[in-house]
């Protein structure tokens, strides 16, 4: 008996089928997780039950072994699908617990203009939210401040670290002097890409425009290259915009494929960043904090000002850990007008009102010359549960 023969319209007809039929399963699944919430808060359980998670994986990995599914695919989606499923959970239940900060629309500025990697992190970050945007181009890390500052914004964007370049001081500097607090984060992945206005070779390349942070971040790639030189532009935004006004066959932007697609230029190389895994931790500011529901992860950013003498820095830390308590960032910068007098920022693993907190501010409010928290917020960081493949 022959097979039946399918002509390639039919053949992408069902597949176009079986993706919608995905999508609507997938929709379903949501809010089923929606509906776990609600659970959860009658039940006071956290939302995310990480034992449950990986005995699901494991199950999931064995029916799709039986499909000539490969472990590796079915993990890598899944994956998203929790990390997804997390996520809508935990803004659920933020909104009960903020019911002031429900809004539909929101006024959000970043630095740069459409197509920057500000403008696509402020747009990720709210779409799950489900948030609609009116978005405030800015020409500098203070202007995205300024703007949320005088009540032109709701929320401004800030890049605040990168796992290539490090910490962005200018803005770790800012955060000393503003009224604002951190109410988000959210971690971009940063795919640089050379990006040119017309048909080119790499060896015509002699000037490079973008930001100073993808100019460091790419440094190797530049370095390679000999002689570039290097323009520096307020965003990627505008070093997109530049180059696409020069259209010379000599110039190209650092940027993303995608948003370079934006002013007319194609990729004439990708993956130029030191590092492959390129990542970007983007910060969320409001004029009034937000409170944290137990039920999720919280993170607490905070800044101090130890007494100069030995140890005291120490002092501090062993406070954190004589209380349990995670830090996952340290970094100390200068006090401006105080010569050789370091500000710490700290970010911990902590919600602001737990009790353990609360103790271990009470602690460093004794040992610290100056204390200040700069926002607790939900953590937007949904480590994948490991399991073995």
């Amino acid at each position: 008996m022959t097979e039946p023969h399918y002509s390639l319209d039919d053949i992408r007809e069902n597949v176009t089928h079986i993706d919608n039929e995905i999508l609507k399963l997938l929709a379903e699944r949501r809010q089923l997780s929606l509906a776990v919430a609600k659970s959860k808060i009658q039940t006071a359980k956290p939302v995310r039950d990480q034992e449950r998670e990986h005995a699901l994986l494991l199950r999931l990995i064995e029916r799709g072994k039986e499909e000539q599914l490969d472990a590796q695919y079915v993990t890598q989606i899944f994956h998203t699908i929790i990390e997804d499923s997390v996520l809508y959970q935990q803004a659920y239940l933020q909104k009960l617990t903020n019911p002031d900060s429900l809004q539909p629309t929101a006024r959000v500025s970043f630095l740069g203009a459409k197509g920057s990697y500000s403008h696509l992190a402020s747009r990720h970050y709210f779409s799950k939210k489900q948030t609609k945007l009116v978005e405030l181009s800015c020409n500098t890390f203070r202007d995205v401040l300024h703007v949320v500052e005088n009540g032109h914004a709701d929320y401004g964007v800030l890049p605040i670290e990168n796992t290539s370049s490090g910490s962005i001081n200018e803005v770790y500097d800012l955060l000393q002097h503003t009224s604002l607090s951190i109410v988000g984060e959210i971690t971009e992945s940063i795919e640089h890409c050379l990006l040119t206005a017309v048909d080119t070779q790499l060896e015509q390349i002699d000037t490079l425009y973008s930001h100073p942070q993808p100019h460091q971040q790419c440094s190797e790639f530049l370095h390679a290259l000999g002689g570039i030189k290097q323009e520096y532009c307020s965003s990627t935004a505008e070093a997109m915009q530049k180059v696409a006004e020069l259209k010379q066959p000599n110039v190209a932007a650092i940027g993303n494929a995608t948003s370079g697609e934006l002013y007319g230029l194609t990729a004439l190389k990708g993956n130029i960043a030191n590092q492959q895994e390129n990542y970007t931790r983007f910060i969320v500011v409001a004029r009034k904090p937000v409170n944290v529901t137990p039920l999720i992860p919280a993170k607490t950013t905070l800044i101090m000002s130890t007494a100069q003498q030995a140890g005291s820095l120490v002092e501090c830390l062993l406070v954190l850990r004589n209380h349990h308590i995670n830090m996952t960032k340290l970094e100390s910068r200068p006090v401006i007008g105080n010569p050789w007098e370091e500000m710490f920022y700290v970010d911990v693993e902590e919600n602001l009102k737990s009790e353990l907190m609360q103790s271990a501010l009470e602690e460093l409010t004794q040992l610290t010359r100056f204390i200040k928290v700069l926002g607790c917020y939900p953590s937007e960081n949904v480590k994948p549960t490991d399991v073995e493949i």
